[in-house]
C-alpha cells in the first residue's frame, strides 16, 4: 500500500562533547545539524487536502527543537566534569546536562520522542535524520 509522506528540513547549531571518548569529540566542539522531519497520516485512506499543513510542523519543530536547542551546548549529566562546572557555566544560556550522551544517534531518538509528543493525534512521524556535520547522520524510522 502506498503512503505519502510530507518532510520538512530545519538547521541548527549545537555544541557538545562526548564524556571518556577516546578521541577528539572529546572536547567541547560544534556542528551544524540538519534534521529531516517526515510525518504522514495514520490512516492514509483518510487524505483529502492534505497530510499536514507545512507550517504547523515547522511550528511544532521549531518550538520543540530549534528554538530550545539552537546555539546551546549539550553535556552528559553524569559525568564527572558537570558538578566541576556548573558555577562556571551559570554565566551561559542554552546549556543542557542530559540523562544521556549526546551523540547523534541519542539526539535524533530525543528529539523524535519530543516531537511525537506534540503531532496532532492524526499525524504518525516516520523518521528523522539528523545530520551532524555534512557527511554523518542518524535516522530514527517510526515503523
Amino acid at each position: 500500500m502506498s503512503k505519502i509522506l510530507i518532510s520538512k528540513k530545519f538547521y541548527l547549531e549545537m555544541a557538545h562533547a562526548l564524556w571518556e571518548y577516546k578521541g577528539k569529540c572529546s572536547s567541547i566542539h560544534g556542528h551544524t545539524y540538519k534534521i529531516i522531519v517526515s510525518v504522514r497520516l495514520k490512516d492514509n485512506n483518510s487524505l483529502k487536502d492534505m497530510v499536514m499543513d507545512f507550517n504547523l510542523l515547522k511550528k511544532i519543530v521549531k518550538e520543540t527543537i530549534i528554538e530550545k536547542f539552537d546555539h546551546s551546548l549539550l553535556l552528559y549529566k553524569n559525568a564527572k566534569y558537570s558538578n566541576q562546572i556548573d558555577l562556571t557555566l551559570e554565566c551561559f544560556q542554552k546549556v543542557y546536562f542530559l540523562e544521556f550522551q549526546p551523540t547523534c544517534e541519542n539526539l535524533v531518538k530525543f528529539f523524535s520522542d519530543l516531537i511525537i509528543k506534540k503531532l496532532p493525534e492524526n499525524i504518525k512521524l516516520v523518521s528523522i535524520k539528523l545530520w551532524e556535520g555534512i557527511y554523518n547522520y542518524a535516522e530514527m524510522i517510526n515503523e
